[in-house]
């Protein structure tokens, strides 16, 4: 069993998740593979650390910091037939990889994933938490929150058969984000199932910081709008909903203007007003949402509720219009970058 993990600036998590893995209870040798681009936070001293700990785990050098590359990296020093993708921010139960393998040979997928359980710390990262959790926050994929088994579009992280992996070629690594979803399509169209399986669920941890999740929303949208242009029908209606968001607001600031200054007029005006319609009913959606159970029990964690939900929404919807209209190019999730993160308890 090879589990992969690239890694890059996680100091905060890199020690727990890795725990996680270590402590499955596969009946089968494995190894986990830390992929380690060139942190700046003592990431790559920690990995090195844990290393000298249990021979179990292999370090690769990924200098270009990549997702893409360094999953491939990891992927080819692998000795064994079942590929598990795993992330610094992420905790397993312990459980996982024999499930995960029971459904693999269950319904003879090459691809298995569930459900990513979001958590967090403090008020704000809860509230991320929260919106990953939610339905309404990331648009409903099968594995935010999904309760049907079933062939999935994609399946986050992935438990997946090597065999499978060599054939459609691993990850593009062209692709900075969005890979998963683009190496499962490469999947399907090979003929392959991937599976959800919504018993399986990962603990996740969210960004810590406003500044962290616009840049790291900002980055996937523009990748999503990429991917949009390389594969076009290919993507879910759902990936749309961001941009015409931005589009209806943008469209309703323009409509206020001429309002205010004239130009619109009578019953003119009266019809252009028909564009708050949608805005006024995604402000209360919003509303709903934060105010309702599930926008936690504090003031303060309702009231971060309200501010994450169109932070996400809107940040990756203009990285997904500046993505269709100009392309993806050389654009990197920064919230990655630089500073420390927050450690867990």
């Amino acid at each position: 069993m090879t589990f992969v993990m690239p890694v890059l600036n996680e100091s905060g998590y890199l020690r727990r998740a890795v725990e996680t893995v270590l402590a499955q209870d596969v009946d089968a040798p494995m190894e986990l593979i830390l992929a380690l681009g060139p942190s700046t936070d003592g990431t790559s001293e920690l990995a090195r650390e844990l290393a000298l700990e249990d021979h179990r785990i292999v370090l690769v050098d990924n200098p270009a910091a990549d997702i893409p590359v360094g999953l491939n990296l990891a992927i080819r020093a692998g000795r064994y037939p079942t590929v598990v993708r795993v992330d610094a921010h992420s905790e397993l139960e312990p459980s996982y990889t024999t499930h995960a393998l029971a459904t693999l040979d269950r319904v003879g997928a090459a691809n298995v994933g569930g459900v990513m359980r979001a958590d967090g710390r403090t008020p704000f990262q809860r509230a991320v938490a929260r919106a990953y959790n939610s339905p309404i926050g990331l648009g409903g994929g099968a594995y935010h929150g999904g309760t049907q088994e079933g062939e999935a579009e994609s399946a986050y992280l992935g438990v997946m058969r090597r065999a499978a992996l060599d054939e459609v070629g691993l990850f593009d690594e062209t692709i900075r984000r969005g890979e998963d979803w683009e190496l499962n399509l490469r999947i399907r169209r090979a003929g392959y199932r991937v599976w959800f399986d919504p018993t399986l669920s990962v603990t996740y941890w969210p960004r810590e910081s406003w500044a962290r999740l616009v840049r790291q929303f900002s980055a996937t949208g523009r990748w999503r709008g990429e991917l949009v242009r390389r594969f076009g029908r290919g993507n879910s209606l759902r990936f749309f909903a961001p941009p015409v968001l931005v589009l209806t607001l943008l469209l309703g600031i323009v409509v206020g203007v001429l309002q205010a200054t004239g130009v619109l007029q009578g019953w003119w005006s009266l019809a252009a007003s028909i564009v708050y319609l949608p805005v006024i009913a995604y402000v209360l959606l919003i509303a709903g949402v934060s105010l309702g159970s599930g926008g936690g029990h504090g003031w303060r964690d309702k009231l971060w509720t309200a501010a994450v939900l169109p932070t996400m929404h809107l940040a990756w919807g203009w990285g997904f219009l500046i993505g269709v209209l100009r392309g993806a190019h050389d654009t990197v999730d920064t919230s990655r970058l630089g500073s420390r993160n927050t450690p867990l308890p």
